[in-house]
C-alpha cells in the first residue's frame, strides 16, 4: 500500500437551506484514505452516511471543504469532468443492485465501459468473464436479473464497479437487502476484491460484522467523524 494518500478529505461540511435555518449533516470532516485500505462508515440512520459517500463519489457537493482523489481536487471540476472521475476512477454498490432487468449478467457487467467505447473490445471482455468467473456466476452469463438470487445479483453488481478497473469502490449497505449467509459471503468477497484487485473499499453500513472485516472503522454521529479502530 502507498503512502501517499488516495483519498484526502479537508474540512469537508455538507448543510442543506431550510425555513427554519441551515440543516447541517456534515461538518468539518478531514479524512486520508490510502491505496488499497478497507475502510467501513458505521452511524446510526440519518448520521450522513450515504450523503458523506455521496460526496466522496462525486455524485453529491459538498458545502464547504476539499475532496481529492489520487492528487486531484476533484471540487474544482464541472459537470462533464466529474462524469469522466466516476466512469474511469470510482465503482459503486448499492443496497439495490440497479441492474438493468432487459440486459443478460454480461450485458449488465459491460454497460460501463460504453463510455469509453470498449465495451466490443477483447479486453473489455475477457476481463467481465475472469471477474465472474472469480464471484462463481460463469454459468449466469445469459441470465437475467430476475433469474438471479439476491445475492446472485449483488455479485453481478460488484463486477460491474469493478470493470473499468477503478481505483476505489464505494458500497453503500451491500448487504443491506441479503440473508445472513448471502451477507456474510459478499463482505468475504469485498475484502478479497479488495486485495487481488488492488482497490481501495469504502463501505457504509449498519452491519458491525461487515465493518469488522475492514481494516479501519469510523462512526459518523453529529456531523462528525470518529475513528474506532
Amino acid at each position: 500500500m502507498s503512502s501517499q494518500p488516495l483519498l484526502l478529505l479537508d474540512g469537508v461540511a455538507k448543510e442543506y437551506g431550510t425555513a427554519a435555518g441551515p440543516l447541517r449533516i456534515l461538518e468539518n470532516i478531514s479524512l486520508h484514505v490510502g491505496r488499497g485500505e478497507s475502510l467501513a462508515i458505521i452511524g446510526p440512520s440519518g448520521s450522513g452516511k450515504s450523503t458523506l459517500l455521496q460526496i466522496l463519489g462525486t455524485l453529491d457537493h459538498a458545502t464547504r471543504g476539499r475532496v481529492t482523489l489520487a492528487g486531484e481536487d476533484i471540487t474544482s471540476l464541472d459537470e462533464r469532468q466529474l462524469a469522466a472521475v466516476r466512469n474511469r476512477q470510482i465503482g459503486f454498490v448499492f443496497q439495490s443492485h440497479h441492474l438493468l432487468p432487459q440486459c443478460t449478467v454480461l450485458e449488465n457487467v459491460l454497460v460501463p465501459t460504453l463510455a469509453t467505447r470498449s465495451a466490443t473490445t477483447t479486453a473489455a471482455q475477457q476481463r467481465a468473464l475472469r471477474l465472474l468467473a472469480r464471484v462463481g456466476l460463469q454459468d449466469r452469463l445469459d441470465h437475467r436479473p430476475s433469474q438471479l438470487s439476491g445475492g446472485e445479483r449483488q455479485r453481478v453488481a460488484v463486477v460491474r464497479a469493478l470493470i473499468n478497473q477503478p481505483q476505489i469502490l464505494l458500497a453503500d449497505e451491500p448487504t443491506g437487502a441479503l440473508d445472513h449467509a448471502s451477507a456474510v459471503n459478499l463482505g468475504q468477497l469485498l475484502i478479497e476484491l479488495n486485495r487481488e484487485e488492488d482497490v481501495t473499499l469504502i463501505v457504509v453500513t449498519h452491519s458491525l460484522e461487515l465493518a469488522g472485516k475492514m481494516q479501519r472503522v469510523l462512526r459518523l454521529e453529529d456531523g462528525r467523524l470518529v475513528e474506532m479502530k
